[in-house]
């Protein structure tokens, strides 16, 4: 019963997940007709994304901003550290399925290890224990499986709220939900609510680099798209992608 249970609701939680992704892939599929003959080859929806991006950039100053900026000022930098510690060692657990899922033996290995060490010894998560001993992250989703075993990443685009991702990275985003642990809870308060401060905490780490980026950039929208294309390419590749570009 209660493994029937469980299932039901993982299903339940991946159909949810991919109403809203496959909604906004609808999206991207109509603009796509709007995209003019001399479209960049990486991002046809163009037109689409950067009405997407204003839209994004919107919510981010109206919300996130003002509240990952006051969340620098309110905590101090060692509760933050153990926040981002906390939730990515509850990432690494994720990672570890995706390392295994990629038949990269060590980096499963390290990642088992990362897991354990900074549960048991660093307080759950709050103490990044593992790095301090010399065991690396590694950083691994479904969208990174997927073109492991040769899912190309398709055209750019720009999701409501998720921000830059592909179409394979896309179809890939309700799996990695449905495999993160603060998605699991079964408590909806605490699960938004985790949620929420993962979110807030993630932004606060690129308060000082958006700044610059809106400073520094002719184009937003063309530096944010390549600098993401060119970043999921090494992620895929582990840093070594080939030369010819035709690659995932």
């Amino acid at each position: 019963m209660k493994t029937r249970l469980f299932s039901s609701t993982a299903i339940k939680k991946v159909a949810n997940s991919a109403r809203v992704v496959g909604a906004a892939a609808t999206f991207v599929l109509l603009a796509g007709c709007a995209s003019g003959p001399h479209a960049n080859p990486a991002d046809p929806f163009e037109p689409f994304n950067r009405g997407v991006t204003r839209f994004n950039d919107t919510v981010d100053e109206a919300v996130l901003v003002p509240v990952a900026t006051a969340y620098v000022r309110v905590l101090p930098s060692m509760v933050r550290t153990g926040v981002s510690n906390f939730f990515g060692n509850l990432g690494d657990v994720w990672s570890f399925a995706n390392s295994v899922a990629q038949l990269k033996l060590q980096n499963s290995a390290e990642t088992f290890m990362r897991v354990n060490v900074n549960t048991f010894f660093g307080l759950g998560g709050l103490l990044d224990v593992a790095t301090e001993a010399g065991i690396d992250r590694h950083e691994e989703d479904f969208g990174q499986t997927l073109g492991r075993w040769g899912v190309g990443a398709g055209p750019y685009v720009v999701l409501p709220i998720f921000g830059p991702s592909t179409l394979r990275d896309t179809a890939a985003l309700p799996v990695d939900r449905a495999g993160g642990i603060v998605s699991n809870m079964h408590d909806v308060a605490w699960r938004n609510s985790l949620s929420f401060l993962d979110a807030v905490d993630t932004r606060a780490k690129y308060l000082r680099a958006g700044r610059l980026l809106d400073d520094a950039a002719l184009d937003k929208y063309t530096f944010t798209r390549d600098a993401f294309l060119q970043h999921r390419r090494n992620d895929v590749y582990d840093g070594n992608p080939p030369d010819d570009e035709n690659g995932k």
